[in-house]
This record gives structure tokens, sequence and C-alpha cells, in this order.
């Protein structure tokens, strides 16, 4: 079967997407990313088990595209404007965990019996994080608008702009250190060609990028066409100049990171992203020798504890001086929890240049498996082990929080009503409430959603309604209402109900008040009412008896007004 196998390059790709399948498929059930199945795909594939990679040159050819558009999509999404939002936490903590990993894993690196290089090489491909990985996990619990989805965002893209200097610096070593006696010249010629090509992006985002994607957004293949066509070609010159294919591929990216179509090429393209680091892992698992992994075994545990823990621990202990809430440096520091597809990458360059010896690449990718793995569970159940390691993270939080201060310390005042939620339904509730004179308070853990209310004249508090600790310090007792203007949304990764969340902790925390709470569906609606919730919002429906009433009022019928039917309605519906 596996002679018939190796005998095409065609039957070679098929037998490896229908495992790659099936290795996502188990992935899938053990709640994986894509990237921990395709690293198995490439161990399973290569020559210590199956032994069916032997089309190498195409496989290669697949790969170093699949690099091109990882860094073409890595340049446009590079938003520098995210890190000013954010403000200096996400360059503090980015440059922090960065320094602390580097010097950290260097030294852990020679105590394990590795040269100087070597660690080198080993330390700097630890201090990468995966956006890929992080995003996806944030997405999925609906965290990526919330103050820590935030700074973990602005402290990956510094993250990603060191992945950047540490190839270019890579590309100018590997010209310095050849065999052409003239080698200073050659740098000065890498250096001159990589400034020339920043020119011409600089050049082409001001005066080309816009006026040619409206051009080709008229039709959308050919935009999609002709991006990954500038990912291929500004990798080709980043590669023939001595940059790289992977510098190259990036600026690509950030030639078109100013178009308004950004968001659209990078949607398009994510999926052929991902079935070309397919390649990648497999050209990776076809370089990796399984037998010579078991002496790598310790050194692996050893560095994946050190970036499991150690990792984390920096950005709490940055976070935390910088005046943040322990648990906002908490859920922020397990985002950097493991190493990225771009350490492999890293190392990789490192081999090409003939630093590195090729069983370094069996050992940082072990590290990958074990910290990608890990990390995954510890960003899915992170509220939970928060709940668990809360009484050991007082002593990195320092008094007062002043980076996120209660309401009472902002204003001093009492509110009659206070809101969960500043989406579209919450905003617009507090907003007339404020008008008819009522005080509100609106809490929300999405920076972007605290500074629009505050631009409409809310008072607002960054906040998030399952930590106990925050709800505890809210003005509870003088309020009269609590509203939950937050929807439940059921994921494949997390089932927490939010409201029944709240509905716990205000009570717990001693508010004898009323409360309300948003509803998409009649049974949401009884179950909220048994858990002890005194108004429960269904906005579809309230929105459509509005409707209807405005409507018969303008047909001259009078309204039903009665409840009962109004029920009967709602449930037939």
């Amino acid at each position: 079967m596996l002679d018939l196998i190796v005998q095409s390059s065609f039957t070679e790709v098929a037998a490896l997407l229908v495992l790659a399948a099936f290795m996502g498929f188990i992935g899938l059930l053990l709640r994986q990313p894509l990237i921990v199945s395709f690293i198995a795909v490439g161990l399973i594939a290569g020559p210590s088990i199956l032994d069916i990679v032997h089309s190498r040159e195409q496989i290669e050819l697949l790969s170093e595209l699949g690099i091109a558009v990882l860094l073409f999509l890595v340049g446009i999404k590079l938003d520098v404007k995210l890190i000013r939002s954010i403000g200096g936490v996400s360059v503090l903590t980015g440059l922090g965990q960065v320094a602390f990993t580097s010097i950290l894993g260097y030294f852990i690196g020679l105590a394990i019996g590795l040269d100087s290089i070597t660690s080198t090489y080993v330390a700097v491909a630890l201090t990468f994080s995966s956006t890929i990985i992080i995003v996806k996990l944030l997405s999925d619990k609906r965290e990526i608008d919330s103050l820590h989805g935030q700074i973990a965002l602005g402290f990956l893209i510094v993250q990603d702009l060191v992945v950047v200097m540490a190839m270019i610096v890579l590309a100018a070593i590997g010209i310095g250190t050849g065999h052409d006696p003239d080698s200073i010249a050659s740098i000065w010629y890498v250096a001159m060609s990589g400034l020339g090509l920043l020119l011409f992006v600089i050049l082409f985002v001001r005066y080309i990028a816009d006026p040619l994607t409206e051009k080709l957004a008229k039709a959308p293949e050919l935009l999609v066409v002709y991006a990954l066509a500038q990912a291929a070609l500004f990798a080709a010159i980043g590669d023939s100049v001595g940059l790289g294919k992977e510098v190259g591929g990036l600026l690509a990216g950030v030639a078109l990171a100013s178009t308004p179509y950004r968001e659209s090429i990078a949607a398009r393209l994510a999926p052929l992203r991902d079935f070309l680091l397919l390649f990648f892992f497999i050209a990776l698992g076809a370089q990796l020798d399984l037998s010579l992994l078991g002496t790598h075994i310790p050194g692996a545990i050893l560095f994946s504890l050190f970036v499991l823990i150690g990792n984390p621990l920096i950005v709490i202990l940055i976070m935390g001086g910088m005046g943040y809430r322990k648990r906002t440096s908490f859920l922020a520091g397990l985002t950097v929890a493991q190493i990225s597809e771009f350490s492999l990458i890293f190392i990789g360059m490192g081999i090409g240049l003939g630093h590195l010896q090729q069983d370094v690449l069996g050992l940082v990718t072990l590290v990958g498996i074990i910290t990608i793995a890990a990390s995954t569970y510890m960003i899915t159940y992170s509220h939970q082990l928060y709940g668990l390691f809360e009484p050991l993270l007082g002593r990195f939080e320092r008094s007062g929080t002043p980076r996120e201060q209660s309401a009472e310390q902002q204003t001093g005042g009492h509110y009659q009503v206070i809101i969960f939620g500043l989406g579209r339904l919450g905003k617009a509730i507090a907003t007339r409430l404020k008008a008819k004179g009522v005080t509100v308070l609106g809490l929300d853990f999405n920076p972007i959603a605290i500074k629009h209310s505050n631009y409409l004249g809310l008072d607002t508090e960054y906040g998030d309604v399952t930590d106990a600790e925050f709800v505890t310090e809210l003005p509870l007792r003088q309020a009269k209402w609590v509203v939950s203007a937050i929807p439940h949304h059921q994921t494949g990764l997390t089932s927490e109900d939010m409201r029944k969340t709240l509905v716990q902790l205000t009570r717990a925390a001693g508010f004898t008040g009323q409360l309300a709470t948003v509803s998409q569906s009649r049974m949401e609606t009884e179950e909220l009412k048994r858990l002890g919730v005194d108004l429960v919002l269904e906005p579809f429906q309230d929105a459509a008896d509005r409707a209807s009433e405005l409507l018969l009022e303008s047909l001259d019928v009078r309204p039903d007004h009665d409840d009962a039917n109004r029920e009967s309605n709602h449930e037939q519906i």
C-alpha cells in the first residue's frame, strides 16, 4: 500500500491530505488547534513512521509558499495603532517578556549542555507566542475584545516586530559569515537592498495601494490572486537580495495593511495559509528522526515548564507593577504560555545558515507540541484556573490598582441602575435612563465600548462579570436594579452562562435590589425566572410587540395589551 502511495506525487499528496483530515478530527475531539494536528501529521508521515514523503521538492515549494503567505498575513494585520490605543502596557509587557525569556532561556540552554550559539537560538525561539492560536481561542471564548484580550493582542504585535528584527539580523549574519571574501560589502548590499525595498513599500502605500486595490476589489477573486502574487513576488525579491523570503513576505503584507480591503484579503487568504502550512509541517517532519528525539525529552520538558510557567509569570509581574488587577494580569499572562510556528521557522533559518545541527529542530518541535497542547487548555479554562490560583496572586497586585479603579474610587457616587454589557442594547438602555435623570453605571470588558460610552457621557468601568472580586467592589447596596445586557452564546469551548454567574455573584455580594437580564428564547426566559431574575428582557419579541402596536395605531385598531395573550404569542413564535 505504501509503495502504491509513493508511485506518484498526486497520490502522495492525496494520502497526506487524508492523514491531515483524520488527525485534524482527532485534534478537534481533543480541543486542540490545527497546528498540533499538523505537527503530528509531519511526524507520522516522516521517515520514522510511514515514510510517505518522497516528493520533497514539491512539498518544499508549497512549504516556502506557505511561509510567505503566513508572513504576508502578519504584515497585513500589523496594526501599530492597537499598541497606541492600549498604551505602554503592550510595549513594556511585550519587550519585558521577550527579554526575560531570552536571558533565562539562554542560561537554561547552557545548563543542559547546549553550546552558546544553540542556546541563543533556542532562547530567542522561545520568546515567540502563536498569534493564530491565541486569537482563535480568545475569539471562541468571545474575549478578544476584553481588556486582557486587547492587551494580549498588543504585546503579540510587539513580538511580531521582534520576529521581523530577528529575521533581518539573521539574514545579515548569514551574508556576513558566508564564504564571500568581501563579506562587509555583502552586508552593505543587503542593508541597502532592505532600505530600498522599504522605501518602495512606503511609496506604494502612499500613492498606489488604495487606488489599485479599489480597482481590483471590483473582482474579489482577482484581488485575492493579486495579494497572493504580491506575497510571492516580495518573498522572491527578499530571498534574492539576502533578506529572506520571510522578510519579503511580511513587507508585502505591510504594503497592503493601510487599504480598506485588508480584512477581506486576510479572511480570504487565511484558509490558504492553513492549507499551505500543512506542507511546512510535513516538510518539517520529514527532516526529523524520532529515534533521536528521545535524547531531547528532558530538555524539552524543562524548556516547556519554563514557557508554561515563566512566560505568564513575567507578564503578571509587569502588569501588576503597572497597576492592573491580578485577574487581568493573570488572564493576559496565560496567552503567552506557548511557542509559535515562527519558532520553528526561526530555528529552520539557523539550520539553513549552518549555525545549528538538525537535532535542535527536534528539540524545539517537542517544546512546541507540549506548550501548544497545554496552553490550549490553560486558555480555554482560564477562569477556572484563576479561581484556583487567586489566593496566591494578591502579592502581584498593587494597592488600589490605579489602572483599573473601581466605580466608587472613580466617581464616589451611588447609582440607581448598574448595567453589565455596553453593546447596542445596553448602551441604548443606559442613555435613555440617563436622559430621564436616572443615575447609571455601565460596565463592559471591551475597551472600545467603554471609550464610546464615555463619549456619550455615561459613567463606566472596565470589568468582567465572572470576576467575583470585581463584583463585590461595585456600589451594589445602593442600586435598585442590576441589568445584564450580555447575550449568551453557546460555544464549543465553554458553556458558561454569564447571566447565571451574574445572578449568583451579585446576590453573594449583598445586592438586595431587582435583577433584569436578556433572553433569546422562551426556554431561557423560564430558566432565568426560576433563578430569581425579576425582569427578563426579550429584545426581539419586545421590539416586535412595540412595532405591532405602532402599526395597529396607524390602522386605527386598538392594540391588545393583555399580558396573557402577549405571552401566548411569544410561545407560538
